[in-house]
């Protein structure tokens, strides 16, 4: 979050929507290319960065540029209480689903032997302490 003190307002409307709840889910607890997004989630790239900058102004996203790759990872709020509710929505997605479902996609396609044309020479996701699959 740039210059703006922490607003819970935009905090809890930035976790009140399903593709910005999958978004987060899917950084977890690794930095992931902006193109990986965009292929598990399905939807056009406008999209998708239109709901990462709500996140970044929430204050809870942070973006690096690496050449022609945006990155995006998590990033704990300053208030200890927003802190406690982003890490117990975060654990609760883990038990859902369709969220499964997109970690289960970001694996197969960041680890597909033949990379899609979007995915192609995209970095993998970086996770701070191991890969996202073995294979990897």
């Amino acid at each position: 979050m740039s210059k703006r003190t922490f607003s819970f307002d935009r905090f809890f409307q930035a976790l009140g929507d399903n593709t910005r709840l999958r978004l987060l889910n899917l950084m977890g607890e690794q930095e992931i290319c902006v193109c990986y997004f965009i292929e598990v989630l399905g939807q056009p790239q406008p999209k998708i960065s239109r709901h990462l900058a709500y996140l970044r102004n929430a204050g809870i996203v942070a973006a690096r540029r690496d050449g022609k790759w945006m990155h995006y990872r998590l990033v704990m709020p300053p208030h200890i209480g927003a802190t406690q509710i982003l890490q117990q929505t975060l654990n609760a997605l883990k038990d859902e689903k369709a969220m499964q479902a997109d970690l289960a996609k970001l694996v197969k396609e960041c680890c597909a032997p033949k990379k899609k044309p979007l995915l192609e020479g995209a970095p993998l996701p970086i996770k701070l302490d191991q890969p996202c699959c073995e294979a990897c």
